[in-house]
């Protein structure tokens, strides 16, 4: 009989032959398999599930998480192990997406600043960051997608980006404004003055050269947010990085709502933008902000008022 970890190994193939990257959601199960190993059990159940869900989480997933990994790995192993159980969707809680945090201008302006003033006084590194932070909440990229850029991604030419193979595997042109052309230039300039012949491929690099390692960009991120008073001392909640992403999208959808343009027509470009596998995943900024529920009301209230 094929074993988990075989059978674990053939289900990860698959699911990134469909162009999942698959990466953490195979750590997990890799842990999850391992779990039920040192039990000697060959055969997946609901409390095993949940007593390796419920173990004292890492620092990446919480047990909803978990558990809905092994659901899905779970309905691949029924088809080798009839007497495998799939946990229930009933036994999660139901899952519920993070409110966005809509940064203004001063906070933005704050937080670029308080990157300025960033150790050593003479490195690169309070430079990148303020550039790394500047640019994604300029063009809405996700963070993963501005650490991974290449330099030859960065064409400050012609003013585009190439997000290569980001989120289900998609690759996308993303124009630049003049002024964040400009601001990237300048990044470049500083980088190689400072690296010289050490510059590496990326484009955006720590101190020494190397690639931004995403825990430690959002650990920057938390000291600066802390610093100009986004977020308290001790907190775990609190605006995040990715909500430069929303108020990207929500500005956007504004701006269109008050100059009258048919956001109902344009909504597909701002979605191939954000690099979203389908419309209604921008459809959800739509119910994420009062404001731009007053803005579709008020359309709404106009197009009643001209029926006859």
């Amino acid at each position: 009989m094929t074993t988990l970890r075989s059978a674990l190994e053939q289900y990860v193939s698959m699911r990134q032959g469909l162009g999942y990257k698959y990466q953490q959601q195979a750590r997990r199960l890799a842990n999850f398999v391992s779990f039920m190993e040192e039990r000697k059990a060959v055969t997946i159940t609901t409390k095993l599930a949940v007593a390796w869900a419920t173990l004292p989480p890492d620092r990446h997933a919480s047990w909803v998480l978990r558990l809905t990994d092994v659901r899905g790995f779970a309905r691949h192993v029924a088809n080798i192990d009839p007497g495998t159980e799939v946990p229930r969707a009933g036994i999660l809680p139901p899952l519920k997406r993070a409110k966005p945090y809509v940064y203004s201008d001063a906070e933005i302006e704050a937080l670029l600043k308080a990157a300025r003033a960033l150790p050593p006084a003479n490195g690169l590194r309070r430079w990148t960051y303020h550039y790394l932070f500047g640019l994604i909440a300029v063009t809405g990229i996700r963070v993963s997608e501005a650490i991974g850029l290449e330099r030859a991604d960065v064409d400050l030419k012609e003013g585009l980006l190439t997000v290569r193979e980001s989120k289900f595997g998609k690759s996308r042109l993303v124009p630049l404004h003049p002024t964040t052309r400009a601001a990237l230039r300048s990044y470049a300039k500083r980088r190689d003055a400072h690296l010289g012949s050490r510059c590496g491929t990326h484009f955006f690099v720590a101190e020494r050269g190397g690639r931004l390692r995403h825990q430690y960009v959002h650990r920057v991120f938390l000291c600066l947010s802390r610093e100009i008073g986004l977020r308290r001392p001790g907190d775990h909640s609190g605006p995040r990085i990715h909500d430069f992403r929303h108020r990207f999208a929500i500005r956007t959808l504004l701006g269109w709502y008050r100059n009258g343009i048919d956001v109902e027509q344009q909504l597909p470009a701002l979605s191939t933008y954000l690099g979203h596998t389908c419309v209604r995943d921008t459809y959800w900024y739509l119910s994420a902000c009062p404001e731009l529920m007053e803005e579709a009301a008020r359309r709404l209230d106009r197009r009643w008022e001209a029926k006859p």
